[in-house]
């Protein structure tokens, strides 16, 4: 038997859709925009500064990155981000989501412009203070990642709950995105006005001086959207679930949300008294009680995200030198800087546009009829099928011929990634944990993610490599080459289908049902039982 819930928590729950839930959706999102933006254009310069830093006199192919240095470049925001996800995770939970949301946004938006700053009179100057500023770049995003979930998931109704934290995640896409067209505009710009040789012309004049302000321009970019959205953020009011149920303030709650749904509100002191004192409200992230309630929800939740994002982020940091390795981009040395920029913003614009940017907004089109737990399964499935289709004949995709079949097949492993896991491995912590403990278990199941996309960054760098020595990168031993590299993604992607079956079906229940914390005294022992029905029958 459950508890009658607190009015204020039914009023949310059966709220229509209404001109605050978009707000929401807005404030978060823009904050996921920034968070995708700033994470993944990296990836759009790192060979720009290997041109310009680790230029080598007479080398036949322009200058990259060495093996520790890209390893730094690509990994430290990720380092960043995990810590964040941790430590703000934690403290969204002890001080409240909406006094830690404004922390995260302006460490992002400092951190932003900082990097584009980066100074240093040599090569090892500049890498150490990006890597520097990236760090807590990332510590920022890591934040936003708990906060946001948590904050649309206790603002949103029970019918389209999934929708609406499926769209703030959905506004990742759109940061990726706008990353393309920014570098595509910035390096259009500068390669018209400042006109260079290719490489295999004139190594020297390749990479003109003003280059240097591509790459700090395309990062300092980030910064705009997170100003944009903070003074709203700072006017958004605590949720209802921290206020009532953690800071126990009944009265503030239903003030707060009598203003948010513009409908009177009572106070309900007692009842927030009594529901706050009961055993499903007070055990703690390291008892039994929780292992034996969500223990299980928890390994699914981060087993699932680890999983993920190594095949996820791989793919993504790694675009480049998947679409140099099939011929799609030129050869570095039949181009000059700039221009090398453009080709690559041009083919990741191209696949955002494409498949990255539909995926999630299928899902959030269907999560709330078809079930989380549906689309994670199928996602994960396709993931599956296509990685080994694309591995298993990857001579023939290498074929001129046969290139742009590659680039299709590749761009449905993006859209069953974010029509899938991706979305899914977001929503699903922000509903199944205790509201005391959820913004820490979010933190926790997205920072076992970015640890899998730490092993995506640095292992697939090494990995990809060529088997042969004399095509591998300058300064990286021989790898295992693309097509095992591949084949290895699709059997993490087989993984995380098994691991699917441990995460629990959340669609159309309040956040309160899923967790049991308006169960009454006599049915916690029934909650102790067993954990909730994971495969919808």
């Amino acid at each position: 038997m459950a508890r009658e819930q607190l009015g204020v928590l039914h009023a949310l729950d059966a709220a229509k859709t209404q001109w605050y839930h978009f707000t929401a959706i807005i404030i978060a999102g823009m904050g996921f925009f920034t968070d995708a933006y700033d994470l993944f254009c990296i990836s759009l310069v790192t060979k720009l500064l290997g041109r310009i830093y680790y230029h080598v006199d007479g080398a036949p192919k322009p200058g990259t990155l060495p093996p520790n240095v890209a390893a730094a470049v690509n990994g430290v925001a990720f380092v960043g981000t995990l810590t964040g996800q941790l430590f703000f995770g934690w403290l969204g939970d002890k001080m409240g989501r909406k006094k830690v949301y404004g922390i995260t946004l302006m460490l992002m938006v400092v951190c932003s412009i900082a990097s584009g700053l980066s100074f240093g009179s040599s090569p090892k100057g500049v890498i150490a203070t990006l890597c520097f500023f990236r760090f807590w770049l990332g510590f920022g995003i890591g934040g936003d990642y708990p906060l946001s979930a948590t904050i649309m998931s206790e603002y949103a109704n029970k019918k389209t709950r999934g929708a609406f934290i499926a769209a703030v995640f959905a506004m990742q896409g759109f940061g990726i995105l706008g990353g393309g067209i920014v570098a595509l505009i910035v390096s259009a710009s500068f390669d018209h006005a400042f006109k260079a040789p290719a490489y295999s012309i004139n190594a020297a004049a390749s990479t003109v001086p003003q280059a240097d302000y591509v790459w700090r321009m395309i990062l300092m970019f980030g910064a705009i959207p997170a100003v944009l959205t903070y003074y709203w953020r700072m006017k958004m009011p605590e949720t209802a679930r921290y206020t009532a149920l953690i800071a126990k303030n009944a009265k503030q709650a239903a003030a707060d949300m009598s203003k948010v749904l513009n409908v009177a509100l009572e106070a309900e002191e007692d009842k927030v008294i009594k529901l706050t004192g009961t055993q499903a409200n007070s055990f703690g992230l390291f008892s039994r009680e929780f292992m034996k309630r969500h223990g299980l929800h928890l390994l699914g939740t981060t087993s699932t995200w680890f999983l993920l994002d190594i095949a996820f982020y791989s793919q993504n940091l790694f675009q480049k030198d998947i679409f140099s390795a099939i011929g799609w981009i030129p050869s570095a040395a039949s181009m000059n800087a700039i221009h090398e920029v453009y080709k690559i913003a041009k083919a990741q614009t191209l696949i955002a546009l494409c498949s990255t940017v539909p995926g999630y907004w299928f899902t959030v089109a269907l999560i709330d009829i078809m079930g989380r737990f549906a689309i994670q399964l199928m996602g994960f499935f396709f993931m599956t099928v296509f990685m080994f289709a694309l591995a298993i004949p990857y001579h023939h995709w290498t074929l001129k011929p046969n290139r742009i079949g590659f680039v299709i097949m590749y761009s449905l492993t993006f859209f069953f990634a974010n029509f899938g896991p991706n979305s899914t491995t977001f929503v699903v912590p922000a509903e199944i944990f205790p509201a005391r403990l959820r913004s820490t278990c979010h933190g926790i199941s997205a920072a076992a993610g970015k640890a899998g996309a730490i092993v995506g960054a640095f292992g697939f760098l090494y990995a990809a490599q060529s088997r042969d020595p004399t095509k591998t990168d300058a300064g990286y031993p021989t790898g295992i080459g693309m097509r095992y590299s591949l084949i290895m993604l699709g059997v993490i992607n087989f993984f995380g289908m098994l691991f699917t079956l441990l995460v629990p079906e959340s669609k159309g229940k309040s956040l309160e049902e899923l967790t049991g914390e308006n169960a009454d005294e006599s049915s916690e022992t029934e909650l102790q039982t067993g954990p909730t029905r994971t495969v919808p029958v």
